[in-house]
């Protein structure tokens, strides 16, 4: 299928690998790209050097497009910006800042460029920061989401609504129906995250894999709004954090708690207790850990037959 978003990345399907932090490596991202999707490297989870090495690496295992997803908070965000444009990176998604910030800089430079929001408002900003398309993404989605907790539902149409540039819809989106859902409200393609956690190519920890697999409704949770609002499952490690809240905990008693490099603890080493285990409430849909590749076109097989579904009412 051909679309706003398939015309603007090169790519033969409007289905975006999320780039997600201990999960989205150059693996990943290029099974999902070899397989006409796009694949995205999440450097927030980086180092400049290690950054780079995925980059390269890619680009050996894809000659397809593939991009770099860039937390904009990341300390070192000069130096990764340099080694994307260094290294001819066509496409970059930020998210966690102020799109003008970098946009024009990465514009300049000849790279396509998607900030990824959860409100309306930050649409608005991202449109007018001169950004070539938005994720809008639902606070159904796992890791650091938005405050204002408004579902995919009701996100998309309301962007929709106000902003003329492509949008790719991501949150609680595991399957070709839900992709199906979320492009009749006016996405042009979707952004998915927690599937591909569950992929043999993605660089997570085995032990998180099948955590993501056993999940069910109800075991993932937002919080730390205080902080920064993030989707996870419920472990020893939420537990503490709700003890925490039920003792009437502040900001500074909280940091205290979080600490450093929990994600990395639960995604990336296993820590099924202690980590920090992120993962969106999709995770209860999925039941087994497969290929990228099959991922992607389980989708668009599943997306094929809604339509069809759709189409015998008329």
């Amino acid at each position: 299928m051909q679309n706003r978003i398939t015309h603007l990345f090169g790519i033969k399907y409007p289905i975006i690998q999320a780039g997600m932090v201990w999960a989205s490596g150059w693996r990943l991202a290029s099974a999902v790209s070899n397989t006409g999707g796009l694949g995205l490297i999440g450097a927030g989870s980086m180092y400049p050097e290690v950054l780079q090495e995925h980059i390269q690496k890619c680009k050996l295992a894809t000659e397809k497009p593939f991009g770099v997803n860039i937390p904009m908070l990341y300390p070192d965000i000069d130096k990764i910006i340099d080694i994307i444009i260094e290294l001819g990176v066509k496409i970059v998604f930020t998210s966690a800042g102020n799109p003008k910030t970098w946009t024009t800089h990465l514009k300049q430079n000849g790279i396509t460029v998607v900030h990824v929001v959860s409100s309306l408002k930050f649409a608005l900003k991202a449109q007018e920061a001169g950004v070539d398309a938005i994720v809008a993404e639902g606070f159904e989605a796992g890791g650091h989401n938005g405050r204002d907790e408004t579902t995919t539902l009701t996100l998309i149409p309301t962007v929709k609504e106000k902003i003329d540039i492509p949008i790719i819809a991501a949150g609680g989106i595991a399957t070709g129906q839900a992709m199906l859902a979320t492009m009749i409200l006016g996405a042009d393609g979707v952004q998915i995250g927690s599937r591909f956690v569950a992929s043999n190519e993605a660089s997570s920890h085995e032990r998180f894999k099948q955590q993501v697999v056993k999940a069910s409704e109800g075991d993932t949770h937002l919080t730390l709004k205080e902080l920064a609002p993030v989707r996870l499952l419920k472990n020893k490690f939420y537990n503490d954090v709700q003890n925490a809240y039920a003792q009437g905990a502040t900001v500074e008693r909280l940091k205290e708690l979080l600490g450093r490099a929990r994600a990395k603890r639960g995604m990336f080493e296993g820590d099924l207790e202690e980590g920090e285990l992120e993962i969106g409430q999709v995770s209860a849909l999925i039941h087994e850990i497969k290929p990228a590749s099959e991922i992607v076109l389980d989708i668009m097989k599943e997306f094929g037959e809604a339509i069809d579904g759709v189409e015998k009412f008329n």
